[in-house]
């Protein structure tokens, strides 16, 4: 989607280079303290299940339209993306994520430790290499599936002029709509309110998003 029309929402250098230094600071971070943590991962999925470490899962939208590889702990059966959409018998169910606002609950696909990790973001973690390569922010609107933001803006016409302001901008890790309710809030509502955060984003709106998401990783709300 690198041909994206774009609504950009100006924002000071001060801000913008007061970010990008959180970001690295924090990604630096995140990946020190989480380190006995991502070992255990790590360990966990090879003994639970076949395939990767890491979901090799298709590309993502970033900014201005431009794909990138989004990393992230795998949590389903290898080659589960592949299989949702190729193989004939999902084919029920991937009318069903498609009608879910790209979200699908008691997924088959899921593995055992997929499905803690999962409920409690830890399979998110390795994005912390995509807030070090620029690629993303800790804080910021969802990174969508080209296909998932194609379909539903056919589904839903509205959320157009949304998207072009959503895709102005670096996707985060966390975000406003994912410590309000996450996977429980459909598309059109979501990319409203990312849009939303898009327009009002401020370091003091980003460290209050930041100190809600601990709460959403232990609770799970919404999670899926």
């Amino acid at each position: 989607m690198e041909d994206a029309q774009i609504t950009e929402i100006k924002k000071g250098n001060d801000y913008l280079f007061a970010k990008r230094a959180m970001d690295i600071v924090s990604s630096i971070f995140l990946l020190i303290f989480f380190s006995p943590v991502i070992i255990i991962i790590a360990i966990a999925i090879k003994l639970d299940s076949k395939g990767p470490i890491l979901a090799d899962t298709p590309q993502r939208v970033g900014k201005n339209g431009k794909p990138f590889k989004m990393y992230k702990f795998r949590s389903m059966v290898e080659n589960a993306h592949q299989m949702l959409r190729d193989d004939p018998q999902y084919s029920k169910l991937y009318n069903a994520y498609k009608k879910g606002s790209y979200k699908l609950k008691d997924d088959p696909r899921i593995t055992a430790v997929g499905r803690f990790i999962r409920k409690h973001s830890l399979d998110e973690i390795p994005q912390a290499l995509n807030i070090l390569k620029g690629e993303m922010s800790l804080v910021g609107p969802r990174a969508y599936y080209p296909d998932e933001l194609k379909n539903q803006q056919k589904k839903y016409p509205q959320t157009i002029d949304s998207v072009k302001i959503v895709l102005s901008v670096k996707p985060g890790v966390t975000g406003y709509w994912q410590v309000s309710g996450r996977s429980e809030i459909n598309f059109d509502k979501r990319i409203k309110m990312d849009a939303s955060y898009v327009k009002k984003r401020s370091l003091l709106y980003d460290l209050l998003i930041i100190l809600k998401t601990p709460w959403a990783m232990v609770t799970g709300r919404g999670a899926l």
